[in-house]
């Protein structure tokens, strides 16, 4: 997990306002078992955050788990910065705006199906500019469960 941050385990708890013990009982694992995945000690098997998804309603918990608790996630899978609807509605539109801004170098590029030699550094360029769209789609689409990774809670509902 991140330092700095409150174990995101626990984050998705406390915006349920779920205490350890009742947690635990819709999870059914032991408190200990909990208190073990909140506290960094062990990495929360993937069937336990399946349920601790549903029970909570943190579809954003999928991503994270993926994202901090695997060498894949870790390496390749891009932060997403959460925010409210305004700025991830307004973050969203910018990067897309970035991308079609480098649509044509895109198309030039893939043209030939082989990204050359003098193509490379511009072929980067693009694909940093297709994560960070990807990022703000994500942040976008978790939006409506605002539960900041910061530690702070703050559930929208609609």
């Amino acid at each position: 997990m991140e330092i700095g941050y409150e174990n995101l385990y626990k984050i998705a708890r406390k915006s349920t306002n779920l205490t350890q013990d009742i947690a635990s009982e819709f999870l059914d694992i032991s408190r200990d078992s909990l208190s073990a995945y909140e506290r960094g000690i062990t990495v929360a098997p993937d069937k336990v955050v399946c349920k601790m998804i549903e029970v909570y309603g943190t579809s954003w918990l999928a991503y994270e788990h993926l994202r901090t608790s695997t060498e894949v996630g870790r390496r390749y899978l891009p932060k997403i910065h959460y925010s409210d609807i305004a700025k991830s509605v307004l973050k969203f539109q910018k990067e897309v705006g970035d991308l079609d801004r480098v649509n044509s170098d895109m198309i030039s590029i893939a043209c030939d199906g082989v990204i050359d030699h003098h193509e490379s550094d511009r072929w980067t360029s693009i694909t940093k500019e297709i994560e960070e769209v990807a990022g703000a789609a994500l942040s976008l689409i978790f939006t409506k469960e605002k539960t900041s990774l910061d530690g702070s809670l703050e559930k929208v509902t609609y």
